[in-house]
C-alpha cells in the first residue's frame, strides 16, 4: 500500500492580516496498530483542526506487511511536504506540528525523538515537527508493550538495539518538541503508563509538556464527542494550541510588546 496523504484547509483565518496570512498546519496520523487506518481518528480530527484555523493533512502511513522504517519514512515526507508549500495552502513552515493517536502516536513521538544516525533517523531538520499531540499513545518498546503494534511494525524477533530505539520516552532530549498528551488510567490496550514515562522525559529534559489522564475511557475514543471526561481533550488541546499561538494568527513572539 501506498502512503496517501489528504490536506483539509483550515476553515477561517484568524488574525488582522486576512485569508492571506500563513496558517500553522498539523500533520494527523490515525491509529491502527500499525495494521490499518482507524478513520475515526483521520478526517474528523481534520476537519476539527481546520475549525481552530489550522490546516490539517491526513497521512494513510503504510502498514503491515511494510515493515519499519516505512512508516517513519512517509511521516517523515509528509512533513517536508507540508512545509515546502507545494500544495498550494498558505502555511507557515515554522509553525507545522503532528497528532498522532495509539500506533499512530508512537509515530508522531518517534518522528519528534528520532536521532540524526542509527536506524530511526531523521536526515534533514525540516522533518522535525515544532509541537507533538499524543492521543492515548503507544511510545514504549520495552515496558508495557502494545505486543501487536511492535509486530506489524518489526516482525519477528527484532533487536535488542531497534526496541530501544523505537521506545520514544529513551530518546528524548532538550531539542524535543513541546507536547501535550492525554490518555485514560484504565486503557485496557495501551497502559497509562505510555504517557506518563513520555510526559516525565519531556518534564526531565526541560521541555514543556502538559499531561492530562482521565479516570475512565476506553482504548480508541477519538474525538471522544459522547465521553464523560475525555470528551474534554479537544477543548483543553485547543487552549494548549491557542497559548502556543497557533489558533489566533501569526505568533506574537514575533510581534513588539
Amino acid at each position: 500500500m501506498a502512503a496517501a496523504l489528504t490536506a483539509v484547509p483550515a476553515r477561517h483565518s484568524a488574525g488582522p492580516k486576512g485569508a492571506g496570512t500563513n496558517r500553522p498546519a498539523i500533520l494527523v496520523l490515525p491509529g491502527g496498530g500499525y495494521a490499518r487506518q482507524a478513520d475515526h481518528e483521520a478526517e474528523p480530527v481534520a476537519e476539527w483542526l481546520a475549525a481552530l484555523g489550522i490546516h490539517a493533512f491526513v497521512l494513510r502511513y503504510r502498514v503491515a506487511p511494510d515493515r519499519h522504517p516505512a512508516p517513519l519514512e512517509d511521516a517523515k515526507e509528509a512533513m517536508l511536504h507540508i512545509r515546502n508549500g507545494s500544495h498550494g495552502l498558505a502555511v507557515d513552515p515554522d509553525r507545522v506540528g503532528v497528532l498522532g493517536f495509539s500506533a499512530g502516536g508512537h509515530l508522531a513521538a518517534t518522528l519528534s525523538t528520532a536521532t540524526p544516525t542509527g536506524s530511526v533517523h531523521l536526515d534533514v531538520p525540516e522533518a522535525v515537527p515544532a509541537l507533538t499531540v499524543l492521543c492515548y499513545p503507544v511510545v514504549s518498546y520495552t515496558q508495557y508493550v502494545h505486543q501487536g503494534s511492535v509486530d506489524n511494525l518489526l516482525g519477528g524477533a527484532p533487536s535488542s538495539d531497534l526496541l530501544e530505539e523505537l521506545s520514544a520516552e529513551r530518546n528524548v532530549s532538550a531539542a524535543t518538541p513541546p507536547a501535550f498528551v492525554w490518555h485514560t488510567a484504565d486503557d485496557a490496550a495501551v497502559p497509562v503508563s505510555h504517557s506518563l514515562d513520555y510526559a516525565g522525559a519531556l518534564m526531565s529534559a526541560g521541555v514543556p509538556a502538559e499531561l492530562h489522564v482521565f479516570p475512565r475511557g476506553r482504548h480508541g475514543l477519538g474525538l471522544a464527542a459522547e465521553e464523560p471526561g475525555p470528551d474534554q481533550w479537544t477543548q483543553l488541546c485547543a487552549a494548549w494550541l491557542d497559548r502556543a499561538g497557533w489558533t489566533s494568527g501569526p505568533s506574537t513572539a514575533d510581534s513588539p510588546d
